[in-house]
């Protein structure tokens, strides 16, 4: 690996791994609604301008209907559960949790047939992962609020779906034209609802800026990056950084939120990862396959 590539992947790595503690700020003080639509308007009025120089809208816009259903599945979705998921769950379970999405990738890439068929070692994998799942909420769900547990379930799929259809359907176009696009839609519809439920005082200095961060860092300039990344050393090894993001995660929020950090977490988060990889076939933590027909690989883009 060069230097540049793991400059890069150290970078995807904290800036993936951060969100979850910001999205825990902001939703503090305003809604899970509020947050999204702060956050995909911030990264499409950056993203926009440099697909619009890089000519990557005229292809993307060929398939904006798959693009509006990746938007609904990656963003609109997800991003509102993990946000009001994250009201009542600690940022470092929101964030182990979400380690379970090339598990889930796995899954869905058996299910809808192609060229792969599980093996024992996938197999094993799925069951090593569930495992790992089952030790980070732990046996006892008495213990966690069963509604948040619920909408992570929903974010981990969405992001899976996600990762489907930007490689199967989206495959080959700009990863910065397809993001682009997906967060100006993701905006456009949010600002109604946000309009609705915009807070009556104005959040603090803290929160505004988590809202920043998030939209400028962990969204616009991580699509910049990880769109780099993929270019220094290609598609599957990319998504490795997947397995770097919980560990982040966990550890900001026991070090700034003074969140607890169990034993069974920490083994969970282990699980999930060796699962993931016996699932995935070891080469990357999102690789979905593709057909023969699709323009370019798929990337699962845990666009938290």
């Amino acid at each position: 690996m060069t230097r540049r590539a793991l400059l890069l992947f150290v970078a995807m790595s904290l800036i993936w791994g951060i969100p979850y503690l910001f999205i825990r700020v902001a939703v503090a003080e305003m809604s899970p609604s509020v947050l999204v639509f702060g956050r995909t308007a911030i990264a499409a009025a950056i993203l926009l301008p440099i697909a619009v120089a890089r000519v990557d809208l005229r292809a993307v816009l060929r398939r904006w209907r798959w693009v509006v259903i990746f938007a609904v599945v990656e963003v609109w979705v997800p991003w509102v559960m993990l946000g009001s998921a994250e009201q009542h769950l600690t940022s470092s379970l929101a964030g182990l949790l979400v380690a379970g999405v090339p598990l889930v990738s796995a899954v869905l890439a058996l299910a809808t047939g192609g060229r792969d068929r599980i093996s024992r070692r996938g197999l094993v994998g799925l069951l090593i992962g569930l495992a790992g799942v089952a030790a980070i909420v732990g046996f006892d769900l008495g213990v966690s609020d069963a509604l948040a547990l619920a909408q992570m379930v929903l974010v981990v799929v969405g992001y899976a779906l996600g990762a489907a259809i930007l490689g199967r359907r989206l495959g080959g176009l700009p990863a910065v034209g397809v993001m682009a696009l997906a967060m100006s839609l993701s905006a456009i519809a949010y600002a109604p609802i946000a309009l609705i439920q915009w807070p009556a005082a104005m959040p603090s200095a803290g929160a505004l800026a988590a809202v920043a961060v998030l939209g400028v860092v962990c969204t616009a300039a991580a699509f910049v990056l990880f769109s780099a990344l993929i270019a220094e050393v290609g598609p599957v090894r990319s998504t490795v950084v997947t397995y770097a993001n919980p560990a982040v995660a966990s550890f900001l929020g026991v070090v700034v939120l003074g969140e607890t950090l169990t034993a069974a977490m920490i083994l969970g988060l282990g699980l999930v990862i060796l699962g993931s990889m016996l699932a995935t076939g070891g080469g990357g933590a999102a690789a979905v396959p593709t057909p023969e027909s699709d323009a370019g690989p798929a990337v699962a883009v845990e666009a938290v």
